[in-house]
C-alpha cells in the first residue's frame, strides 16, 4: 500500500473530552516539552505497534521462525533503550508512553544537561546546534540509540557551542 499525502501517523482519542486524559496529555507535554498533541499521540501510536507486534509474537511463540523474529524485534527495542537488557516479550505489553518519549532527541538533550528546558531543548534540535555523530540534525523526534547517546553534543560551529555563551545550561562542566 503505497503512503498517501494525508496519511496520519497517529490515532486521535475516541472521545474528545474527557477531563482526565486531557490533563495527562497536558502534564506529558509540558514535561517534555512536545509542541503539540499530536506528537503525544504519535509516540502512543508508536507504543500500540509495539504491543500489538508483542502480542503477535506471543501469540505465535511455537511457529517457526517466531524466535528469531522475537529476538530480532526486542533487540531492536533495546538497542533504542526502550527495553532493558533482560527484559522479554511480556515486558513490552507493560510500556509506558514516557519510555517512547525519553528515547527522543529533543529529551535526551535536555536529560544530558544542554538545555535549561525541555522547550529550549527542541529549540536547539530544530536550529541547528545539535548533532549526533558529528551529523547535525534537525529533528526533535528523532530516536536515539543507547550507542548514540554519547554521541550527542554541540555542533562545533554553533555559536551556543561556547561554554560562556549565554543561553548554555547552567549545569554545564
Amino acid at each position: 500500500m503505497a503512503l498517501g499525502s494525508n496519511t496520519k501517523f497517529f490515532e486521535t482519542p475516541n472521545h474528545p473530552y474527557q477531563g482526565e486524559r486531557i490533563a495527562d496529555e497536558s502534564n506529558l507535554i509540558g514535561r517534555y516539552g512536545l509542541k503539540n498533541k499530536q506528537e503525544l499521540w504519535r509516540a502512543q501510536s508508536e507504543l500500540r505497534g509495539y504491543r500489538r507486534e508483542a502480542r503477535q509474537l506471543l501469540g505465535r511463540a511455537e511457529g517457526e521462525g517466531a524466535a528469531d523474529e522475537a529476538e530480532e524485534f526486542l533487540a531492536r527495542l533495546k538497542r533504542y533503550g526502550i527495553l532493558n537488557e533482560n527484559d522479554s516479550l511480556d515486558d513490552v505489553l507493560s510500556l509506558d508512553v514516557t519510555d517512547v518519549l525519553e528515547r527522543r532527541l529533543q529529551t535526551v538533550v535536555y536529560r544530558k544537561g544542554y538545555a535549561n528546558t525541555p522547550e529550549q531543548a527542541r529549540q536547539f534540535v530544530n536550529h541547528g546546534h545539535i548533532v549526533v555523530d558529528d551529523a547535525r540534525v534537525s529533528v526533535p523526534s528523532r530516536k536515539v540509540e543507547v550507542a548514540e547517546e554519547d554521541a550527542v553534543g554541540f555542533d562545533p560551529n554553533s555559536p551556543i557551542a561556547d561554554e560562556l555563551h549565554p543561553e548554555r545550561a547552567e549545569a554545564q562542566e
